[in-house]
């Protein structure tokens, strides 16, 4: 794992400028740990310290990185699943039915003292523990049984709707997979040149996130939420994502900047987009604040 430290080699471990050592960093539950914490080691910052344990991982905080979800064994159900904060439960169900099948079957002696809860104190017989998994397992069948039946129902029914629904959901409700239509030019401007030199405009829109003073004055600017101020989320609308996946954003907010996201996610699907497509976009957002950020972008286009 690369880190951003050349003086701490364990990426868990941060250059501390005041104390002049290596420190570890922060555990987090439900987090798992940047390389060094996200410091170089004159102190700037190139990445957040955590990022939140993708799907299927979990950290309780005992460690610096998330891990896999353990999987039930087999006949074992799921009691408490697996979160990004707890690793998954599982309990033998055949365990309480069998108990509770002893103490229904045991017999009790007539004309006996003894209480009912006495008589289930008598270890069992051999045969009646082998009556005792025959009653447990001929509910377990028949519950399977149900179960096919009505998964092939529901697969005979989505079918017959149609496979539209079922696309659509699986496309928005993860990030990884999140899909967009084909982008539209916006309407030309031409103030933007006012504003911004030729160069910059044709730019690839790559340019922006690899500068990371400009990305961070961004971020700043276009992430948070003000009443009658255009930001993020009108551009990612723009942008032809999805109202579900922005949502999905912005409550991972804390680990990721949602406009990282968006041009991240812009960047990979149209390669050939340049910075005067995100010119237009926050033209007609009338944010001319973030238009003025990417004249920064001057001095990497000439490097370029």
């Amino acid at each position: 794992m690369m880190g951003h430290s050349e003086r701490c080699s364990d990426p868990t471990t941060f250059w501390n400028r005041n104390i002049l050592k290596c420190e570890p960093c922060t555990k987090r539950k439900g987090y798992e740990i940047t390389p060094n914490c996200g410091n170089g080691d004159d102190g700037s910052k190139h990445d957040v310290p955590h990022k939140r344990c993708k799907a299927n991982t979990f950290n309780d905080g005992s460690g610096a990185y998330c891990k896999p979800c353990s999987l039930c064994p087999l006949g074992f159900t799921i009691s408490s699943p697996c979160t990004t904060t707890t690793d998954t439960k599982c309990e033998d169900p055949r365990t309480n039915t069998v108990r509770m099948t002893l103490v229904s079957i045991i017999p009790t002696n007539q004309g006996s003292s003894l209480k009912p809860n006495e008589a289930t104190s008598t270890p069992p017989s051999p045969k009646v523990i082998r009556d005792a998994d025959l009653l447990w397992a001929v509910p377990l069948v028949t519950l399977v049984s149900i179960l096919l039946v009505l998964v092939a129902c529901l697969i005979y029914m989505k079918r017959k709707r149609g496979q539209h629904t079922v696309l659509t959901y699986s496309r928005r409700s993860s990030y990884v997979n999140s899909g967009f239509s084909p982008l539209s030019a916006p309407p030309g401007n031409n103030d933007l040149e006012e504003i911004l030199s030729p160069n910059i405009l044709s730019a690839p829109l790559q340019t922006v996130l690899d500068n990371l003073d400009v990305l961070e004055e961004l971020v700043i600017l276009l992430d948070p939420e003000s009443q009658g101020v255009k930001n993020t989320k009108h551009l990612a609308s723009f942008c032809s994502f999805p109202a579900t996946w922005i949502t999905y954003t912005y409550s991972m907010k804390e680990s990721k900047s949602p406009l990282k996201a968006v041009l991240e996610g812009v960047t990979s699907r149209h390669p050939d987009l340049t910075v005067g497509y995100l010119a237009k976009l926050l033209k007609r957002m009338e944010r001319n604040d973030a238009i003025a950020v990417l004249g920064k972008l001057g001095q990497d286009v000439m490097q370029v």
